[in-house]
């Protein structure tokens, strides 16, 4: 019984640490993270790392990375005015074919084309609502 217990504190405990790491990525997701890095926020080698993160969340940190990076863009393309390599370069991808590629890959559209569909489904919306609601375009 005491093994059980031991065991299920040490699951908790490391579960703990991977989502450190998660949390890590959510807040640094603008920045040239490797595996090196993020694992060493959950005080982990890098392949236990991976294989534990990869079983915990079914996915990997790099997917995971890329995945936080497209919703961000996904948010700045509909809510700022910033160019689209603007946006590229400010959830922190270090090139614009690679981003666009992998947002059209993840979203189905590309990065201008789903700029423009926002702002069309946003201007059949009152502008009050989306003001009261911070929807509206921001600078």
């Amino acid at each position: 019984m005491a093994e059980k217990l031991q065991t299920k504190s040490h699951g908790s405990e490391v579960h703990e640490r991977l989502c450190r790491a998660r949390a890590f990525i959510d807040a640094c997701y603008d920045l040239p993270l490797d595996l090196d890095e993020i694992s060493k926020q959950a005080c982990l080698s890098r392949y236990h790392f991976l294989r534990l993160f990869r079983e915990a969340f079914a996915t990997t940190p790099h997917q995971y990375l890329m995945r936080r990076r497209i919703e961000k863009a996904k948010e700045l393309l509909r809510s700022r005015r910033l160019s689209v390599t603007d946006v590229c370069f400010e959830v922190g991808f270090q090139s614009l074919g690679s981003f666009s590629t992998l947002f059209r890959k993840c979203v189905g559209d590309a990065p201008i084309n789903y700029r423009e569909r926002e702002m069309q489904s946003l201007s059949k919306v009152p502008p009050c609502f989306l003001y009261m609601n911070g929807l509206g375009l921001r600078d």
